[in-house]
């Protein structure tokens, strides 16, 4: 198929690109970047008006297939990131089994190709079951696809084990993705301990259980050369443990999410809204405010979803038992768009950095860029339209956002996957 993208704005940090142009696919592969470009016979999608950049990742979804799939699966997973602008996905291995052997990656890349609206990559398990004392098959998980791994929604406590778990993934050339939570400081902290905490009469999570992981997991990287990613980083200590680390050159990357950026703890109120209920939880003003200064500094290397869908009678329990997390894919751009680009913070080269090239560098992805004679991977962006977040809105079968009830600008419209459409129109294909 030859498809003519003409008139939008091509934005790509990875070749200083910045213009209104066209982009020539033929048979998946961009084959012209110019202006005035001719094709016969093609099809045209107009996008003046558009953002065309590379598209989308989201380096961390959980789509709860095999095991949860109530709540999940690879094809409404899917479905939700393209309805979002994602080309591609990484998969947490926190499932039923977990992903801990190589026929457990096998099962989700063979999953993925029959039933996925766009790429999945799978990160396995670091250790037996998430248990934090066996290391898992690093080598087999690879063999079958994996392209990272993590023991997400839990730290590997015994820092030993991880120091082992480093070394292996050295002899890999694998990225350790760490959720960082020292249980010892957390306890059953289920909301950021401060103020907010108390007035609520909630266990709070302290900063700290998040900060002295961090320091321990880059120092054990420091020491053992391993590549580490550090997942949804919460507080304005952990940042600038990142920020030091990567000054002294350690090999050192981290994601923030949406809900972090974009709310704090004074979104929590005497209604104890369980939506509002994250893991790590919604930290203070000031946190928020140094995860912002770090998307423009450089500090943070992605803007990550954490994709958590849950069933609503899950989430319709008191707050203690409530379970973490709110659903990600379908409100990460519009909420980039709305806060941060229509206020001048981020440019759009910042956020095709943020959410497409950055994202795949920290984990070792292959690179998507709309360079001549590139796999025609890429998400168009209509920057004006408003969408309210209502629970018609989602392709997730989750709809459990802690963003429901609000109005937002722009989404994207089209997603390329290799040349074929996964969303057009603004409808999923």
């Amino acid at each position: 198929m030859t498809l003519l993208l003409r008139g939008g704005r091509v934005v790509d940090p990875g070749l200083e690109l910045d213009e209104v142009c066209d982009v020539l696919i033929e048979d998946g592969i961009i084959t012209k970047v110019g202006k005035d470009v001719v094709a016969a016979g093609a099809t045209v999608v107009e996008c003046a008006e558009k953002i065309i950049m590379p598209g989308l990742v989201d380096v961390h979804t959980h789509l709860r297939e095999p095991g949860f799939e109530y709540k999940e699966d690879v094809e409404s997973g899917t479905r939700a990131a393209a309805h979002g602008g994602f080309s591609a996905v990484c998969a947490m291995p926190n499932t039923n089994p977990i992903c801990d052997e190589g026929s457990a990656v096998r099962f989700l890349v063979e999953r993925a190709a029959e039933r996925g609206h766009v790429r999945v990559h799978p990160i396995g398990a670091l250790t037996v079951g998430l248990k934090g004392e066996s290391l898992a098959e690093m080598g087999d998980m690879i063999a079958e696809g994996a392209v990272a791994f993590s023991d997400d929604g839990k730290g590997v406590q015994d820092a030993g084990t991880m120091r082992r778990v480093m070394d292996y993934a050295v002899t890999f050339g694998a990225t350790v993705v760490c959720h960082c939570e020292d249980e010892a400081l957390v306890g059953k902290g289920v909301v950021n301990e401060g103020v907010v905490s108390t007035r609520l009469g909630l266990t709070g999570w302290p900063s700290a259980g998040e900060d002295v992981a961090v320091a321990r997991d880059i120092a054990i990287a420091e020491l053992t050369g391993c590549r580490l990613h550090l997942a949804h980083i919460s507080t304005a200590g952990a940042l600038q443990a990142v920020r030091e680390a990567k000054e002294r050159g350690v090999a050192v990357t981290c994601e923030v999410t949406p809900h972090h950026l974009f709310l704090d703890e004074d979104a929590l109120t005497p209604e104890y809204d369980t939506a509002m209920k994250m893991n790590p939880p919604l930290r203070t003003s000031a946190d928020r405010a140094a995860l912002v200064a770090g998307l423009k500094d450089g500090t943070v290397d992605a803007i990550a979803t954490d994709h958590a869908p849950h069933a609503a009678h899950e989430k319709a329990l008191e707050f203690e038992l409530a379970p973490f997390g709110t659903t990600g894919l379908e409100t990460a751009l519009p909420l980039v768009i709305t806060n941060l680009v229509a206020k001048d913070t981020l440019t759009w080269s910042d956020v095709a950095r943020l959410m497409a090239t950055g994202p795949r560098s920290a984990l070792n992805l292959p690179p998507v860029t709309l360079a001549e004679g590139s796999v025609a991977d890429i998400t168009i962006i209509d920057p004006e339209c408003r969408v309210e977040i209502t629970p018609a809105f989602f392709e997730s079968k989750s709809g459990n956002s802690a963003f429901l009830g609000t109005t937002l600008l722009g989404k994207a419209t089209e997603v390329l996957v290799g040349g074929r459409f996964a969303l057009r129109n603004g409808k999923v294909v």
